[in-house]
């Protein structure tokens, strides 16, 4: 069993992750950090975190940079191995969380998704069957109306797992509506599309002389990143101090 502290537990992914741990035979939530103990749990939640005192073998953090620089030190003090999943970090705070590596495990990816994590790997692969045959590389992504970022930092990663595989000689391109030139070949082009309530949708396009591959994925709620932050934390129990990601997760 593999007992876990849940930081921003009675968020709306924190409370998807804790549904998801009760119904998973591996895995037990012991404890919860939240600013507001305002929800039921059967956990003790913590609004204070340095008054836990309750052991545990994970952190998952689904919750606000506010709070991450706190969580860090906790976690280097308890030797917590730390699932980072929380967004937003300052150019200082990913320092820290470099330097908190050294100490202990710590997983931070752009995507929690174990779908989009094996579509990054299968996309390696195709890009070398495609960019030197000439095929032109298009990412479309398309997340719900309030959404304030674009593009999606998935779509980002999705452009940077392909330019890994191509030296980082292609640029990236937003958008096109103030140029009017021909498409160069070494480009990947971006586009991104907010409406409704679409959790997220990431398409991406190797267009070739008479024909299109499309690699999709379609996330319907926001469990499939809660899904994968569990599946991290059993990776992540035990392991030694240094940086990971969900590509070590799929293997």
């Amino acid at each position: 069993m593999i007992n876990i502290i849940m930081s921003g537990c009675n968020g709306k992914m924190g409370q998807n992750i804790t549904g998801i741990v009760a119904a998973d035979e591996e895995t037990k939530i012991v404890a919860g950090f939240d600013i507001v103990d305002n929800i039921k749990n059967d956990y003790p939640v913590f609004t204070d975190i340095n008054t836990c005192d309750v052991d545990a073998d994970v952190v998952i953090d689904f919750s606000s940079a506010k709070g991450t620089d706190a969580l860090l030190d906790y976690c280097v003090a308890k030797q917590l191995p730390l699932v980072l999943c929380t967004t937003g970090l300052s150019e200082a705070q990913l320092e820290k969380v470099k330097k908190a590596s050294q100490m202990i495990p710590v997983l931070k990816s752009a995507n929690m998704s174990l779908g989009i994590n094996t579509i990054m790997k299968l996309l390696k692969e195709a890009t070398k069957v495609f960019a030197p045959a000439g095929y032109d590389i298009e990412i479309v992504e398309r997340h719900h109306n309030q959404k304030v970022d674009a593009p999606s930092g998935t779509a980002l990663a999705l452009a940077d797992s392909i330019n890994a595989e191509l030296d980082n000689e292609y640029e990236y391109k937003f958008d096109r509506s103030s140029d009017r030139v021909k498409r160069p070949k070494k480009e990947i082009g971006i586009s991104a599309v907010r409406g409704g309530t679409i959790v997220g949708d990431h398409e991406v396009i190797f267009a070739g002389i008479d024909e299109v591959i499309e690699i999709n994925h379609h996330a319907y709620s926001k469990a499939v990143f809660g899904k994968g932050a569990v599946q991290a934390a059993k990776f992540l129990a035990g392991k030694q101090p240094g940086m990971y990601d969900m590509s070590d997760v799929i293997g």
